[in-house]
């Protein structure tokens, strides 16, 4: 859909002459039956949720409706974790504030609903603005005829470059999937052990005979862990040349000076970049990481506020931009935090994983194309189910996710299929939960 087509559906015909604002005549323009400053509105109607868990992982969207039927957008608000929450915060809050606001003025309708709860930055509130922020964005694309990465400024690169995960108990199962994964034309490889941190690896959890926390808690030995990683990549070198580029989660799992040690003796490796080697909370390590190694950076998955991010980058204490894309509001300050990293030589890597919907990764891949300073993309497989409830998903090809060029961000919701898996009534926390030997609490 065009702007013609929309304009056709408020009433308005395509005579011949002159072409005027959105290209058409103008005895066509005289007609029109809502305008501001010579400019046609369409209005914002309805914001709504819509949710589905196909596959136990809750996946939460925003709907926009407007005045014209025809005309709707679809953006991503996933945070699995509070999903209730999130779902509430749309239906209840950003439907009774965006009604009859203009859609076409996203930035102001970015800028006003950030406010509008006063205290801001927290990851339910942003995911829910990032759905509506998605949608308006999929809604201007739509109105425009292009795909949304040519209203971020056209392709700067054919293809989505990613990297896969390559997991397993130990090195040479590691090796293997790599391997598998390589085969498949990727030129990346996010390598772990155990999954994120060799979780549940080595020695029995003492916690768990003492009845300490829940049985079902996951246990890491951080030593067990930091001796291990070295020894990983340096298998898969050997196992898998040196034209690969390797990837490695710690996942913020381990005291920041053993982070830093271990960073060190993995120079020799040439990891593409190590992510995430401290948490949010000891944000001030960077410096100091930074001053002792070579090895790059990424680093942001569970920053929600500039706050987090500004001064680090600004300071080049990392090398690639992780963020949640929803989590901290959408497309919108995406952008604007890909703008501040060209300058300081950040590129961007933004997180990708399973439970971001089809929606969410069709808004990565959209930025990925536009901007210049693009670093890499987390790749993801979509099931045959999620590609029928989301016509249109982005598909990966030989290492490289591909979107479709429809106008906008080109991914449809079926909404009856969607409504046969129910969001559940309560979330799994075990994947959070992870302690020590003696069950003290490891923060991920």
């Amino acid at each position: 859909m065009d702007r013609r087509d929309i304009l056709k559906g408020m009433g308005l015909t395509t005579a011949t002459g002159a072409l005027g604002l959105w290209g058409l005549p103008g005895e066509a323009q005289a007609s029109r039956p809502s305008v501001f400053n010579g400019l046609p509105q369409v209005k914002i109607k309805k914001v709504k949720a819509i949710v589905t868990c196909p596959h136990g992982i809750e996946l939460i969207m925003v709907k926009v409706e407007t005045d014209q039927p025809e005309l709707v957008g679809y953006g991503c608000a996933t945070f699995r974790q509070r999903a209730h929450a999130v779902v509430a915060a749309i239906d209840e809050y950003l439907d009774d504030f965006c009604r009859d606001k203009n859609v076409e003025n996203i930035e102001d309708i970015w800028q006003t609903t950030y406010v509008s709860s006063y205290w801001r930055n927290g990851p339910v509130l942003n995911n829910a603005l990032s759905g509506l922020d998605q949608a308006l964005w999929d809604i201007k694309g739509k109105m425009a005829g292009m795909p949304v990465y040519q209203l971020l400024g056209g392709k700067s690169r054919f293809a989505v470059d990613c990297y896969s995960h390559a997991n397993g108990s130990t090195p040479e199962e590691v090796a293997e999937d790599a391997q598998r994964i390589m085969a498949e034309g990727y030129r990346h490889v996010r390598i772990q052990l155990g999954g994120y941190g060799a979780l549940n690896l080595a020695d029995k959890a003492d916690f768990k005979e003492a009845g300490f926390g829940r049985q079902d808690d996951n246990y890491m030995n951080q030593r067990t862990y930091l001796s291990m990683v070295p020894r990983l990549f340096e298998h898969i070198r050997k196992t898998c040349g040196e034209e690969v580029e390797l990837l490695h989660d710690i996942h913020e799992r381990v005291q920041p000076m053993d982070a830093i040690r271990m960073i060190k003796q993995l120079e020799d490796y040439r990891p593409f970049f190590i992510e995430d080697p401290f948490s949010p909370e000891n944000i001030g390590y960077f410096e100091l990481l930074r001053n002792h190694t070579t090895v790059p950076i990424a680093m942001g998955e569970l920053y929600n506020s500039p706050h987090e991010w500004i001064n680090p980058m600004s300071k080049r204490w990392f090398d690639f931009i992780r963020i949640h894309i929803s989590q901290i509001g959408g497309i919108t300050p995406a952008m604007k935090v890909a703008r501040l990293g060209e300058w300081f030589n950040v590129r961007t890597a933004w997180h990708g994983p399973g439970d971001v919907s089809p929606i969410g990764h069709a808004a990565n891949a959209h930025i990925d194309l536009a901007v210049w300073n693009f670093g890499i993309q987390e790749s993801v497989h979509f099931s045959d189910t999620l590609r029928e409830i989301f016509p249109g998903a982005p598909y990966m090809k030989n290492g490289y996710m591909f979107v479709n060029e429809a106008p906008g961000l080109g991914v449809d919701i079926n909404e009856k299929l969607a409504a046969k898996y129910p969001l559940p009534e309560k979330f799994n926390y075990n994947w959070t939960q992870v302690r020590q030997k003696d069950g003290t609490a490891i923060r991920p």
